[in-house]
C-alpha cells in the first residue's frame, strides 16, 4: 500500500508538468506495466484529479476539474506559495486577506518539518518597515475589469477624480496594471476618442458591460512602457528635460519606473523628460541619475534650485 501511494505521488507530479505523457513513457518512468498504469490513473480520477486521454497515441494530461484538487508542491514552490499568501494578507487587495490567512494556515498545517521551520525562520526574521498605505481596491472590482478586459468588452464605471470630480467613462480596456503600491487600468476613452489611465481605486464599474470591440494598438509598444511615460509626464507644476552625457542604455537602471522618460539621442547621450511638485524634487531627481547633464527645456526655479544644491554640496567639502 505504501508502495502504491508512492507512485501515485510520482505520477501526479509527473503530470503536473503541464505536458501530456504517452502511457509507455509514464510506464517506464514509473517502473510499471501499462496495465497498472491505468490502475494508477483510475485511482487519480477517483480522489478528483481530472486526468484526461490524450488524443492519437495512448497518452494522458491534467486537466482543470470543477473542484481544486490536492495540490502536490516540491520544497521551493511550497515556500514560494507561504510567502505570496502572507504577502495578498498585508496588501492592497481587499477582501482576500481573510481567504489567503484560510489558506496559509492549512497549508502551514501540512507542510513536512523541515519547510515549516524554514518558513517560520523567514517570517520571524523579516519586519515590514517603512511600508506606506497603499488605497485598496476590491477584489471584485479587478475581477470586472479583468473580465471585460478578457472578453474585450466596453466598460462604464463612475470615477473620481482628484482635479474635476465625478465622471461617468466609457472605455475600451486593455490591461490592469501592478504599479508601485497602486493599481491602474490602461484603456482607450470612447468620449476622448484617446488613450488613458484610471487609478483603479478612483473607480466603480456599472454592469453590465457594453458592446465587443477590436483591439487597438497600445502607444509605446508595451503597456508597462506606456504607463510609465504616462505616470512621468502627467500635469506636474514643474516639467523638465535635460541632455545626459551618457547613453541611454547605460542609465536606464538608474531612472525608476514614473520617475521619467529616456529617450535614446546617439551613442554619447539622451534626453531625460520629467516632472515634479517642487523645484527642488526636480534638481534632486535629475542629480540622482548620478550622470553629466545639461538643461535643455526647463523652468528657472529649476536652475535656482540646483545653484543652491550645488552650493551646499560645496560648502559641505570645503574644509575638508
Amino acid at each position: 500500500m505504501v508502495e502504491t501511494s508512492g507512485r501515485l505521488l510520482k505520477l501526479l507530479s509527473l503530470l503536473q508538468s503541464h505536458r501530456a505523457w504517452s502511457g509507455t513513457e509514464l510506464a517506464e518512468r514509473l517502473a510499471v506495466s501499462r496495465r497498472t498504469l491505468r490502475r494508477d490513473v483510475e485511482r487519480l480520477r477517483e480522489l478528483g484529479y481530472p486526468v484526461h486521454a490524450t488524443q492519437g497515441a495512448a497518452g494522458y494530461r491534467l486537466g482543470a476539474g470543477a473542484e481544486l484538487p490536492p495540490l502536490l508542491l516540491d520544497d521551493d514552490e511550497a515556500i514560494a506559495v507561504v510567502i505570496g499568501l502572507r504577502t495578498a494578507a498585508d496588501g492592497s487587495v481587499t477582501g482576500i486577506e481573510e481567504s489567503s490567512l484560510r489558506a496559509l494556515t492549512k497549508l502551514e498545517q501540512v507542510l513536512p518539518s523541515r519547510l515549516r521551520h524554514r518558513v517560520h525562520t523567514l517570517h520571524t526574521a523579516t519586519v515590514r518597515a517603512g511600508a506606506v498605505p497603499a488605497p485598496e481596491v476590491s477584489a471584485g472590482t479587478l475581477m470586472a475589469i479583468a473580465e471585460a478586459c478578457r472578453r474585450r468588452e466596453r466598460l462604464r464605471f463612475d470615477y473620481i477624480s482628484p482635479r474635476s470630480g465625478h465622471s461617468i467613462r466609457s472605455v475600451e480596456p486593455h490591461s490592469l496594471v501592478s504599479f508601485g503600491r497602486h493599481w491602474y487600468l490602461v484603456a482607450w476613452d470612447t468620449d476622448r476618442t484617446d488613450w488613458r489611465t484610471f487609478r483603479v481605486d478612483r473607480l466603480t464599474p456599472r454592469t453590465p458591460t457594453g458592446p465587443r470591440f477590436s483591439p487597438r494598438e497600445l502607444p509605446d509598444g508595451d503597456v508597462a512602457t506606456y504607463l510609465a511615460h504616462q505616470l512621468s509626464s502627467q500635469t506636474w507644476p514643474f516639467r523638465a528635460t535635460v541632455t545626459l552625457h551618457e547613453p541611454a542604455a547605460a542609465v536606464a537602471d538608474r531612472v525608476w519606473p514614473g520617475m521619467g522618460v529616456i529617450e535614446p539621442v546617439d551613442d554619447h547621450s539622451c534626453l531625460l523628460h520629467l516632472g515634479a511638485g517642487t523645484p527642488r524634487d526636480l534638481a534632486w531627481m535629475i542629480t540622482s541619475v548620478d550622470a553629466d547633464f545639461t538643461l535643455t527645456h526647463a523652468p528657472p526655479e529649476l536652475a535656482d534650485a540646483l545653484r543652491t544644491q550645488g552650493t551646499r554640496c560645496l560648502n559641505a567639502v570645503r574644509e575638508v
